[in-house]
């Protein structure tokens, strides 16, 4: 069995400075560990390029805005910060985790204006996040939690506490032999994955979900602008959970998942067309170009 993330070979950056990856560790009263004062990135190095990393590391800024953490460091520094760490670890092909977050400091309370913001990069070696499913297709659970309304929470931040019910919904889905978990969003729309968003088709039309409830992710940009270029007709609209009947094919997006196919959401079915694996192919072109 692997070691765990916390007993590795390697180096972290921590706050501007590379540390031996066993002695990245932080205080028992970092707010971030009490109040979910935190934000990060998920990105990914292809041939030691990260793709699309600056509007990674512009997103991460934007996610510290939105949960009024200001992070003290440039575009440019975090830049930096992630190619270093590449550099002292050996690898070019790599998962690079950007993670911000409210230190210890003067406050131990919910509100932590005082404490120290820190900042700390993880690189390693991560295959497919769905395993053989990227390729066979995935089976999704469907979550009994919603996604937020705006009103109650930055639901635009890449922010650590929006993935509490994320990781329940993921623990109930893998407990009964699914892969991840579809959610709704709180009026009942067709929202999203734990961790991925989501595309399907019917009729040689796609259609994805309207993100004004979730993060509009990167990838799933990407795959817009690929579909468009195609000359394919997008729709980016409000999705009813009795569509889902009708849908042919459907994938999922993100840096983690890139383009994996989903052969079942629940009680639906869907082929793992050709779409579906074309627009993975050309993500993957894309990617190590």
């Amino acid at each position: 069995m692997a070691n765990g993330y916390d007993d590795r070979d390697g180096f972290i950056w921590l706050d501007g400075e590379m540390v031996p990856w066993r002695e990245a560790n932080l205080h028992l009263l970092t707010h971030a560990m009490h109040y979910a004062s935190s934000v990060f990135e998920g990105e990914r190095a292809y041939n030691g390029k990260i793709f699309k990393s600056v509007e990674h590391s512009e997103r991460l800024l934007k996610s510290g805005d939105y949960i009024d953490m200001p992070i003290p460091w440039t575009v440019e520094q975090i830049e930096d910060a992630k190619y270093a760490a590449l550099e002292a670890n050996g690898l070019k092909d790599a998962y690079v985790r950007v993670l911000a977050w409210r230190g210890a400091g003067p406050d131990m309370g919910v509100a932590a204006a005082r404490n120290p913001v820190r900042m700390a990069v993880a690189v390693w070696e991560w295959g497919a996040y769905y395993g053989d499913a990227k390729y066979q297709g995935a089976k999704l659970d469907i979550s009994q939690w919603r996604r937020p309304d705006p009103a109650t929470i930055p639901c635009f931040a890449k922010a650590s506490g929006l993935y509490m019910i994320c990781t329940m919904s993921k623990h109930a889905a893998e407990a009964k032999g699914c892969s991840d978990a579809m959610m709704y969003d709180y009026r009942g729309y067709v929202a999203e994955a734990t961790g991925a968003n989501i595309f399907f088709v019917k009729d040689g039309v796609v259609h994805t979900p309207l993100p004004d409830a979730f993060l509009n992710g990167i990838t799933r940009q990407t795959i817009i602008g690929l579909l468009k270029a195609r000359g394919i007709e997008v729709q980016e609209r409000h999705i009813r959970a009795d569509e889902l009947v009708g849908f042919e094919q459907c994938w999922l997006t993100g840096t983690a998942a890139e383009v994996t196919p989903v052969g079942q959401i629940g009680d639906y079915t869907f082929e793992v067309g050709e779409l579906a694996r074309s627009i993975s192919e050309e993500y993957e072109a894309l990617v190590r170009a």
